[in-house]
């Protein structure tokens, strides 16, 4: 896809709002010196990017959300790529699930639940608490009941939020030459 100036522009925006949302708006928790549990809405903006754009903007939407935030706001704990690659795979997965499901259709309600949930069971409940374990010795114990109540909150709400503003923003998006990736 050939990437417009205002396609640019609003990944550009997206990429703002998620370090807003991630690192100054969401709820941190740290666990032995290292942020074990974020909740918020800082996912939101990288899976919506990747909604609108396809998987690849929505993976280079969490990557640079994920550094910029850093080195803006760093977390306890010294800068992992690792937490980076899952940022990048939270905008790719649902997207991806959403492609090949309704390949230029709207998405319903569902499959946005579905693709969210997909993508948030591989990040956030899989691999991140992978990473905390491995790297800095956290029990899963400790980090894996709260991410599955904050999982179980997000999901819900952010298909809802995706579905209302794609819906709503329609006009926009087609000014964007946006096919629902």
């Amino acid at each position: 896809m050939r990437m417009t100036t205002r396609g640019m522009v609003t990944l550009a925006f997206l990429i703002a709002l998620g370090v807003i949302l991630a690192r100054f708006a969401s709820i941190r928790i740290v666990i032995m010196g290292v942020e074990g549990i974020r909740v918020g809405f800082g996912g939101f903006p990288i899976i919506f990017a990747g909604f609108l754009f396809g998987p690849a903007a929505g993976g280079i939407v969490g990557a640079l959300t994920d550094i910029i935030g850093y080195f803006l706001a760093p977390v306890a704990g010294p800068y992992m790529p690792h937490f980076t690659f899952t940022a990048a795979l939270t905008g790719i997965l649902p997207a991806l699930v959403v492609r090949l499901a309704r390949r230029g259709e709207r998405p319903g309600f569902i499959l946005l639940l579905l693709a969210i949930l997909g993508g948030q069971v591989v990040t956030s409940l899989l691999l991140v608490p992978y990473f905390l374990h491995t790297l800095f010795g956290l029990p899963y114990r400790v980090i894996l009941v709260p991410r599955y109540f904050a999982v179980a909150l997000e999901v819900p709400l952010y298909a809802g939020l995706a579905h209302v503003l794609l819906r709503r923003l329609e006009p926009f998006f087609q000014k964007l030459r946006l096919s629902y990736q």
